[in-house]
């Protein structure tokens, strides 16, 4: 019994380090753009702020990683220079987020000039919407830069999307799910009067809601949740307000669950 007790925690410590040691420790953050987020350094030594360095990569905007942080030092030479900042445990945090920033970031450590194992590595996934009113003056608008015009009766479609390293392996083996729900949180695909329509590929999850106007939906608020196993993780939420013969769509960031966090 002994010996196989002795073998049994023998096979604990061999996965343990299959886990960690090699693949080192993996974190997934969900954020809506236009938000604040920490990045947590899971690796971080003591006074890690002089051993800390923060590398970030994206295959489809970098074709090598850039560095971020290398001590206490940022780099000036990167677009997220000013809204960059690291804290006393070194974990980073990442002011105004926008869909650019997704991606893979890996916090390394090093003493004396030698890197220390493991790397903990951080994919941040952002949810981001656009509308684009078919019959506007102006073809299309970020929902994070600036608010849309259009006059009431008119149809008008909102693009929310997932920005991700991985983003059809996490809807099919993960359960991640995009919604367009309601007020009270009940799923528009159940409305006759909103044509909804999702897809996903390597680095987009996408879905799309589609209306036209009507004179009740003054106030009216729609809003895309991200959901894991059923849990709501982060949301972006949508307002519609008129003003004459116009309706206003302005955005608010909802920080419910604004991160999700797990180590694989």
């Amino acid at each position: 019994m002994a010996d196989k007790c002795d073998l049994c925690l023998l096979g604990l410590i061999i996965l343990s380090s299959l886990l960690t040691g090699i693949s080192g420790v993996e974190d997934h953050v969900f954020i809506s753009s236009g938000g604040n987020v920490r990045l947590s350094c899971n690796n971080a030594l003591p006074d890690c702020k002089s051993k800390t360095t923060w590398t970030y990569s994206n295959r489809v905007r970098h074709s090598t990683a850039v560095e971020l942080i290398a001590g206490v030092i940022k780099r000036k030479d990167t677009e997220r220079h000013e809204r960059l900042s690291l804290e006393s445990d070194c974990s980073l945090n990442i002011k105004n987020v926008t869909v650019e920033d997704y991606g893979s970031y890996i916090c390394q450590q090093y003493v004396n000039g030698q890197k220390q194992e493991p790397d903990a590595r951080v994919y941040l996934n952002v949810l981001h919407v656009s509308v684009s009113p078919s019959s506007s003056s102006s073809s299309s608008s970020s929902s994070s830069s600036s608010q849309t015009e259009i006059s009431p009766g008119r149809s008008v479609t909102l693009s929310c999307q997932l920005y991700s390293v991985s983003c059809d392996d996490r809807v099919s083996s993960e359960g991640v799910e995009l919604l367009w729900v309601n007020q009270a949180g009940v799923d528009l695909k159940t409305d006759s009067r909103y044509q909804i329509s999702s897809s996903s590929d390597q680095y987009h999850c996408i879905i799309t809601l589609t209306t036209t106007l009507q004179d009740e939906d003054n106030n009216r608020e729609w809003r895309c949740r991200l959901t894991h196993r059923n849990q709501v993780k982060t949301s972006v939420r949508y307002t519609v307000k008129y003003s004459g013969e116009k309706t206003l769509f302005s955005d608010r960031f909802v920080k419910t669950f604004t991160h999700w966090l797990y180590s694989s």
